[in-house]
């Protein structure tokens, strides 16, 4: 089963067009990981299956159902998208933020309850942040303050989790950290996990199901072992390398050639 499908799929903005006619099937309960160049219309693609973006034609489908059908409350429920550098309020701490992840659940009948508050305790343990709960966001290094989002995200407790681009100027460390943690809310918890990732390296480790973006459509889709060659990385990404398995992980592992090719 899929948790999120297009059919038919365009986007774009004003008169230009960046996805086209696309058709994609994310697995349920996978780590699915999109690549492909600059621009390429990953981030686009990543929105609309959040509903932040409507197609100009074609459909999303969350978990069966048009997700423009979805009331708005539905949807929050189902998925939460952790975007692209994310800016928190100046001064908000930790808890406060990872709290931030409860509104879906909040209405003039139902203020903050029990269920809340352990949501938010559980998240916060889930991500270790407990001994960090009251620090400022904006005093937190860079991969601390990536777990914060992520606990957030945690907190509004959906099956479906999008990121776009989590490592984003994260050190490796902090990357490993990061990508290893959203593994283990996929092995441990059943989340279904989409991300935007620039490495390929990592995007080959970490992901069950790759999606490759190229000519405003999907180029090739299946198991990373499958589908990331040499003559993908050609097409795509117009660069030349050689992929060879991961010495430790077995993965495939590209390393890219620059202007002066091996010997």
């Amino acid at each position: 089963m899929s948790a999120i499908a297009s059919r038919g799929l365009t986007l774009g903005y004003q008169r230009q067009t960046i996805i086209e006619g696309l058709d994609i099937e994310l697995p349920d309960g996978e780590v699915s990981v999109l690549i492909g160049s600059n621009g390429c219309g990953k981030s686009t693609l990543l929105k609309s299956f959040a509903r932040l973006l409507k197609p100009v034609h074609g459909a999303v489908l969350l978990n069966g159902a048009d997700i423009q059908q979805k009331p708005t409350a539905v949807v929050a429920r189902e998925l939460a998208i952790l975007p692209q550098m994310p800016v928190a309020p100046e001064g908000i701490s930790v808890r406060q933020l990872v709290s931030l992840g409860r509104y879906p659940y909040q209405n003039w009948m139902q203020q903050w309850s029990a269920e809340d508050e352990a949501m938010v305790a559980r998240a916060l343990a889930r991500t270790g942040l407990e001994a960090l709960a009251e620090r400022p966001v904006d005093s937190l290094s860079g991969g601390q303050r990536q777990r914060a989002w992520i606990a957030m995200t945690l907190a509004q407790d959906t099956g479906i989790v999008l990121l776009d681009e989590p490592t984003t100027f994260l050190d490796l460390a902090y990357q490993i950290e990061v990508l290893d943690l959203l593994r283990e809310l996929n092995r441990g918890e059943g989340k279904t996990i989409i991300m935007v990732l620039h490495d390929l390296n990592l995007a080959c480790r970490y992901a069950d199901h790759m999606v490759a973006v190229h000519q405003r459509s999907v180029f090739a889709q299946g198991r990373p072992g499958e589908i990331l060659t040499e003559a993908l990385v050609k097409t795509v990404f117009d660069l030349d390398c050689r992929v060879i398995p991961d010495p430790f992980f077995g993965t495939p592992l590209c390393i890219p050639f620059g202007r002066e090719s091996p010997p």
